[in-house]
């Protein structure tokens, strides 16, 4: 016990200690509870606690925290019991932190204080429920605080006394804190996804060090709380007050900055934090709107199979354009609050049931938002700090379109296919959107007139690189599976997943963002514009990791060139830069589709598969707009003028703050949506697989509502195991940039090939499997005049046997030629396996005539599911070396164009029973049984007989057929 330094004041005092007792006695029991757990459940249950769901010892030997506290007595007791004597210290830690820090009028160390007890709750949460009690709740709890970490962290950095030495410590235990996080999730993906030996004991190694770091952290608090002395008197007295700290140096007041990134140089108001946040949402609803327009002009020319006429209503985003009227010009700079409340219409459109007025509605969104934003850039480029505020919510509410998107399994909340029966939060987003507009728009504009001839430069040049920019942004960073879909190749997985590895997106658009605000003079340089064409390059050119690497490069050069870009855009005729910057945006957008839509549109042969094209022009356009910020810099640096910069850069705490909340908000959902299915087939006591074929039409419905949830229940209900999915590449700009299959896949619990990528210029197939997929190859069918035909060539392992699936859609009617050299290619890779197969397929041929021969022939070694079905034109299921016991035909309802063929086959158990079905007579195969006699578990669901279920029944012969064989 120390004596007290205030010898005057000693009567009546029963213990007085140094207040860095408290941190040493943190660090210490916190430990003790940890390692005790430790040392004791590897003497008494080694074996047990380094054992996972997939491996034990010798391949795993290093148990994870969890196993080791939370799984065995006694081991979980003693952690428990030193984890409860922790708590005293830890809410004297923080107690004690407020106190050094508090000063008044400072809300900072309140906000810090309060998510350290938040901390502190759900750090007991997570430890006193443990992943065998409850595992929802202990990873709901962990989440909960590893995000509340953040501030913690962040705050006693920006909060810390004048102590280089603490600083120093707090700001290396906190680097090595997050970028351990890095290693841990990549090892515990290895272990989860690619269950690699080995990899979990790694993984722990980790997740231990996570341990050691964090209580480290808080064990810095030692070297400052020395200036505290606890004291415990025996009569009651006012207490010391709030600590009064000197005032930091500058060299430590610049350490913290840069600890910080300057985030919290200055305070906190609650106004300030509000307005960015309804900018930062007002820019999620431009994007919102703005993407939605393409699906919703997408779903004509489908039903019409052909240009029909709607695709006008793309010219919308040109409204910027009519700020060259004078008249115009004046009454929107004026009223701009009306501009931007009549935007909102795109996110009304949910509530018109007629799709073509829905259209007509959302157009009406899509010019005003496009014409607000335009006129708010323009009135408030007058002055750098508006102007630079506008720019970054303009482009963070493209991160956060990515965000929500993410969360919603590639669809945003509040499209206008979305709705309450789909997942849709279309009432909620329109609530916080009027709120965001009246609050975005709250500030009078700064001038009403046009600043035509302020900006130095070319409005053309700049309107080239508005053209390029909005369209990289749009067609790659608009969804975070995007450029992930370009280099995937199939199994094995040899590069990103979607539902994996999506942050490396947002964290490279993230860097990206604070890259442009930060360096612009960096970014605005023909070496970061060499770096941006060598990633869109290795996008286009490669696969797996490498492509993704380029990937990753060119969204942190998109993102931070949009903030200069824009700026300067906004200083030189709206109506140049924006209205033909967004003119040049769409014909990119035609050019986009062109290259796949070939077949039905007028001149596109002459870009057929050029998506290289696409690039080249994009970062042409790019490239212009910087060469024209490089001209305007270099004219400046002639005439001696320094670079204009923000007179108050306050705002950027905000906007980083937001940043930061957006990417942990994405990694919650990454957590959630991380994989744990178990990937279980229906029926796997009779060794069946239930196989389909469905052409999807590209999930919107007949109403022009995303169909993936009704899709979902249809597959469900039948008890699919495998299922081919055609029509199903939705990742352009016209479809969306969406992703059904990971929504599928990830609710009905099944692995996922989504086929040949967006590059490949297909309308899409998909295989969707409850079984492994050991093994698939994509594959471009000749197509010397029509559409590309897409296949996947696909290995299961089915209940141990290796069988292989087929899906495959084969060109149009129109194009015969196409056809028979896409039947005999198609032959022949099916011949080529020696394995049982399947394949579900739109082969465009009527049953016994023509092309159908060479697909069921001797070449192939194929037999047709039933060949007295003559009713088909599109889809055919085809197997060999498998036992046949049902088919059934389920009527679509209003899903789609085509129903969902499935067929039940029963995998041979052994080599002697293979022999047998591959050599049985044809007569044995075709013969049919009713019902009754075929055993329960190989049945087709009784509830859609009759009338069925949803509009969903078995049709063409009113029942499944069932054979003997």
């Amino acid at each position: 016990m120390a004596a007290s330094r205030y010898k005057d004041k000693d009567a009546g005092i029963v213990l007085s200690f140094g207040g860095q007792w408290v941190s040493w006695s943190h660090t210490a029991v916190a430990y003790l509870a940890f390692l005790s757990a430790l040392i004791v459940g590897s003497a008494l249950h080694y074996h047990k606690i380094v054992q996972n769901e997939w491996y034990g010892y010798p391949d795993e030997w290093f148990p994870s925290v969890s196993a080791t506290i939370g799984d065995r007595y006694p081991e979980r007791s003693i952690f428990m019991i030193f984890i409860a004597i922790t708590s005293g210290p830890r809410f004297a830690l923080v107690g004690l932190w407020y106190l050094l820090t508090a000063k008044p009028g400072r809300t900072l160390p309140k906000a810090i204080a309060i998510s350290g007890v938040i901390r502190t709750l759900t750090c007991g949460g997570w430890t006193y429920i443990t992943s065998t009690d409850d595992h929802d709740w202990h990873d709901i709890l962990m989440i909960s605080y590893i995000v509340f970490t953040i501030p913690w962290t962040t705050g006693c950095i920006a909060l810390s006394p004048p102590n280089a030495k603490a600083i120093k410590y707090r700001k290396y235990l906190a680097s090595a804190f997050f970028g351990t996080l890095v290693p841990l999730v990549y090892f515990f993906i290895q272990h989860k996804v690619h269950r690699v030996a080995g990899a979990y004991t790694i993984y722990a190694f980790f997740e231990w060090s996570l341990i050691l770091l964090d209580v480290a952290f808080d064990a810095v608090t030692a070297l400052d709380f020395d200036t505290f002395e606890v004291v415990v008197r025996d009569v009651k007295g006012a207490s010391m007050g709030a600590n009064k700290s000197s005032v930091p140096t500058a060299v430590l007041e610049k350490e913290k900055e840069k600890a910080t990134a300057g985030v919290f140089s200055a305070g906190f108001r609650l106004d300030e934090a509000l307005d960015i946040a309804a900018d930062v949402y007002h820019g999620f609803v431009f994007w919102s709107i703005l993407t939605s327009l393409g699906v919703v002009v997408w779903y004509f020319p489908l039903w019409h199979m052909g240009i029909s006429g709607f695709e006008a209503f793309i010219m919308t985003t040109v409204a910027p354009a009519l700020l060259a009227i004078r008249p115009i010009r004046s009454l929107v700079l004026k009223n701009q609050r009306l501009t931007h409340l009549l935007s909102l219409a795109g996110l009304v459109a949910y509530r018109v049931e007629d799709p073509t007025l829905r259209l007509f509605v959302v157009g009406l969104g899509v010019a005003m938002s496009c014409l607000g934003w335009t006129a708010t850039l323009c009135s408030d480029s007058v002055q750098p700090a508006r102007l630079e505020m506008r720019v970054l919510a303009w482009v963070i509410g493209l991160l956060m379109s990515s965000v929500a998107k993410f969360a919603w399994y590639t669809n945003n909340p509040i499209w206008p296919i979305m709705h309450a029966a789909n997942g849709g939060w279309n009432g909620t987003g329109l609530a916080i959107a009027v709120l965001a507009a009246l609050r975005f728009t709250r500030r009078a504009p700064l001038h009403g007139g046009t600043p035509a001839g302020a900006e130095s430069g070319s409005a053309l040049l700049s309107a080239c690189g508005i053209g390029g920019l909005f369209f990289a942004l749009h067609s790659l960073l608009s969804d975070t599976s995007t450029m992930i879909l370009w280099v995937w190749d199939g199994y094995p997985i040899r590069g990103p997943v979607s539902n994996v590895h999506g942050w490396y997106t947002i964290a490279a658009m993230t860097v990206g963002v604070v890259a442009g605000v930060s360096r612009p003079a960096l970014v605005t340089t023909w070496t970061a514009y060499g770096v941006g064409c060598v990633g869109a390059a290795f996008l286009t050119l490669y696969h797996h990791w490498r492509g993704y690497y380029g990937a990753l490069a060119l969204a942190a050069y998109l993102m931070a060139i949009s903030i200069p870009l824009i700026s300067s855009a906004a200083k030189k005729s709206p109506a140049v830069t924006f209205g033909l910057g967004f003119l040049i945006y769409n014909f990119m957008v035609l050019f986009h589709v062109w290259v796949v839509a070939y077949a039905f549109v007028p001149g596109g042969p002459l870009v057929r598969e050029h998506t290289d094209w696409i690039m080249i022009s994009m970062m042409l356009l790019i490239g212009a707009g910087v060469f024209d910020l490089i001209s305007q810099r270099a004219k400046s640096a002639r005439k001696q003028e320094a670079p204009r910069r923000s007179a108050n850069a306050n705002h950027r705490k905000y906007y980083f703050g937001a940043l930061g909340i957006l990417n942990v908000l994405f990694l919650c959902a990454n957590f959630l949506r991380f994989p744990t299915n178990d990937y279980k087939p229906y029926h796997a006591e009779d060794r069946l697989l239930t196989a389909g074929i469905w052409t999807i039409h590209f999930s919107l419905d007949n109403d022009m509502w995303s169909s993936e949830y009704r899709m979902r229940d249809l597959i469900k209900e039948l008890e699919v195991d495998v299922v081919g999915l055609l029509e199903s590449d939705l990742q352009r700009i016209i479809m969306g940039n969406r992703d059904t299959t990971q929504f599928l896949a990830e609710d009905l619990g099944m692995y996922v090939d989504y086929g040949p990528g967006p590059n490949k210029h297909t309308w899409g197939a998909a295989l969707l499997s409850k079984f492994p997929i050991v093994n698939s190859t994509h594959h471009l069918l000749p197509s010397p005049v029509g559409e590309l035909a897409p296949a996947i060539h696909a290995t299961l392992d089915v209940y141990g046997t290796l069988v292989d699936v087929f899906v495959f859609h084969s060109g149009q009617e129109e194009d015969p030629e196409d056809r028979r050299l896409q039947s005999e290619y198609l032959a022949r890779l099916m011949g080529s396996s020696p394995r049982p197969s399947v394949l579900l397929s739109y082969l465009v041929t009527t049953p016994l005539e023509g092309n159908y021969n060479t697909y069921v022939s001797a070449t192939s070694g194929m037999h047709d599911v039933d060949e007295t079905d003559d009713d088909r034109w599109c889809e055919y299921i085809l197997f060999k070396g498998l036992r046949r016991t049902g088919y059934a035909r389920v009527s679509r309802s209003t899903i789609t164009d085509t129903e969902l063929q499935v067929a039940k086959f029963v995998v041979p158990r052994d080599e002697a029973d293979s022999v047998a079905t591959w050599s049985a007579p044809k007569a044995l195969r075709d013969r049919r049984v009713p019902e009754e006699e075929v055993p329960e578990g190989l049945r087709f669901p009784a509830m859609f007989k009759g009338e069925g279920v949803r509009g969903h029944q078995y049709h063409v012969f009113d029942e499944p057929r069932y054979y003997a064989f």
